[in-house]
């Protein structure tokens, strides 16, 4: 039986890395995949780049995409096996209920990588809905400066300090955005300096 997996970190734990890797494991078997990444993330012409250097094209959702229509349409023309969709925290909820519906109604697997919280420590609401009804949620780990397992990500200013405010979605990388244990992000939002 096919399932709606939720692999879920914070920044810079390999969620890319893992979803080309699943993909290429697919296609090693002479089965098709269908790869999405959020329009909204342009850093790197659309693909699905990986910070280890491997990237693919993949196929761009945005909020006003029908997800299962468009993955339908593509089984239609040839048999696919797997959808990998990154970025998966800027899905609609309605998206996430589209991608179930790929799982439950044509029986095709379904494997979102995504961010679990924002800056703030806020639940993105992509992955809310994908955190209500997934069948599989798998934790990436990656780790702190201090090497505890990091679970919440900062959005760093300029002069090194956390940012507190603003809006929820800011494409960036690790220029921007440090992974931290919630003891090192709740004295980030207190105002200490993020190591470099």
């Amino acid at each position: 039986m096919a399932k709606l997996y939720f692999y879920y970190s914070t920044m810079n734990a390999g969620k890319s890395t893992a979803l080309l890797q699943a993909s290429h494991n697919y296609e090693e078997r002479g089965m098709r995949t269908m790869l999405y990444t959020a329009r909204i993330d342009s850093r790197d012409g659309g693909r699905i780049h990986s910070r280890i250097g491997i990237s693919r094209d993949a196929r761009h959702f945005n909020p006003a995409m029908d997800l299962r229509a468009d993955v339908q349409s593509a089984h239609q023309r040839g048999a696919i096996a797997c959808v990998l969709v990154d970025e998966a925290q800027f899905l609609t909820p309605t998206q996430v209920k589209q991608l179930g519906s790929v799982v439950d109604e044509l029986n095709i697997p379904v494997l979102c990588y995504g961010l679990r919280t924002d800056f703030r420590g806020e639940l993105f609401p992509g992955s809310a809905q994908l955190l209500g009804c997934a069948d599989n949620l798998v934790e990436i780990k990656t780790i702190c400066h201090c090497g505890r397992k990091a679970i919440m990500v900062v959005r760093v200013k300029a002069d090194g300090t956390a940012e507190r405010e603003g809006a929820q979605i800011e494409i960036g990388g690790n220029e921007r955005y440090v992974p931290l244990c919630r003891r090192h992000f709740s004295q980030a939002l207190a105002g200490a300096k993020i190591p470099a």
